[in-house]
């Protein structure tokens, strides 16, 4: 910043470099006076062809129309400072400030040296928050619009990519705009996108796009990575404390003890009814022949005659 100062102690202070700025985005032109007259009137003119005062200055002009304005309003607090919101290119060049007042029995018009301002493309991106995903669970993502303007609200729009395919757009998803107000003169616009991602969101790209007035655009992409349900219950189950381990590997081996144990008693186990024939022979009368009652071991029973010495009691045989 630099003193410019004339005579009735009328000083102006600017920037005595070159303002730089984006397009699409603001500027500031910073700038500060005093004077020993009342001061009525500021106005800025924007210098073409080395000249600077051949118009109605630039609160008058088409082009700028609703583009720039002091950023105070009131004279009498000796703030000269400009905001040109919406920066196209016509912008760049020479400015030149011009105060109007009177004193005791005269008017005054002073000027000073000019102040430049220097326009590039846009640079910076919109800043682009996707929190973790996980299939199924609604989530909101949201988008900021670069620069701090306070002039029209950017346009801020959302598309999805599949690889190499068309865009593609979700079902259901819910879009919003936020308009923060920072100071009186410069606000934060952002876009939100509230929807449920899901299996088929993985590793598509995701891209929000800031367009400014001017056909100035800017955007950032971002690949999703959305995390399935099966996917998280496997990292739980795997994040097991280890007194539960220790617990089931109890159990385990008190299983195999008593598969063991089992196993060493069926060993001394006489065999089962399958396995075993019984013939029982019983006596049934004084004569020599005798009834046999005969068993397999598919549990079948058949009678038979036989001839034999006479039994006074019943016998019981065993085939293995």
């Amino acid at each position: 910043m630099r003193k410019h100062c004339q005579q009735d102690g009328y000083c102006v202070t600017l920037n005595d470099g070159v303002v730089t700025a984006e397009a699409g985005l603001c500027a500031v032109i910073p700038c500060s006076f005093k004077s020993a007259f009342t001061s009525s009137k500021i106005i800025w003119y924007k210098c073409e062809a080395l000249k600077c005062e051949d118009s109605d200055g630039v609160f008058a002009s088409k082009e700028s129309e609703g583009r720039v304005s002091l950023l105070e309003s009131a004279i009498s607090k000796k703030n000269c400072s400009i905001r040109i919101n919406n920066l196209i290119a016509s912008d760049s060049g020479s400015y030149q400030l011009r105060v109007e007042g009177c004193g005791p029995g005269e008017k005054y018009t002073y000027t000073v040296a000019k102040t430049n301002l220097s326009l590039t493309g846009l640079k910076q991106k919109p800043t682009l928050v996707v929190p973790p995903l996980t299939e199924g669970q609604q989530t909101t993502l949201t988008c900021t619009a670069p620069g701090l303007c306070s002039g029209s609200p950017p346009n801020i729009t959302w598309s999805w990519r599949r690889g190499g395919e068309e865009d593609f757009t979700i079902t259901g998803n819910i879009t919003g705009f936020h308009t923060e107000n920072l100071t009186d003169f410069t606000q934060r616009h952002s876009s939100t996108l509230t929807f449920h991602p899901s299996a088929e969101h993985h590793d598509t790209s995701i891209t929000c796009k800031i367009s400014f007035t001017g056909d100035t655009t800017t955007e950032e992409t971002l690949i999703l990575n959305v995390t399935s349900i099966m996917k998280e219950c496997g990292d739980h189950f795997g994040t097991i404390p280890w007194a539960v381990s220790a617990a089931s590997l109890s159990v385990n081996v008190l299983c195999l003890v008593s598969m063991w144990l089992l196993w060493n008693k069926s060993k001394k186990v006489k065999p089962n009814q399958e396995d075993r024939t019984y013939m029982s022979l019983q006596k049934m009368d004084t004569s020599p022949e005798y009834d046999v009652i005969i068993q397999n071991k598919h549990g079948k029973v058949r009678t038979a005659r036989t001839v034999g010495p006479r039994l006074s009691e019943q016998i019981s045989l065993s085939i293995q």
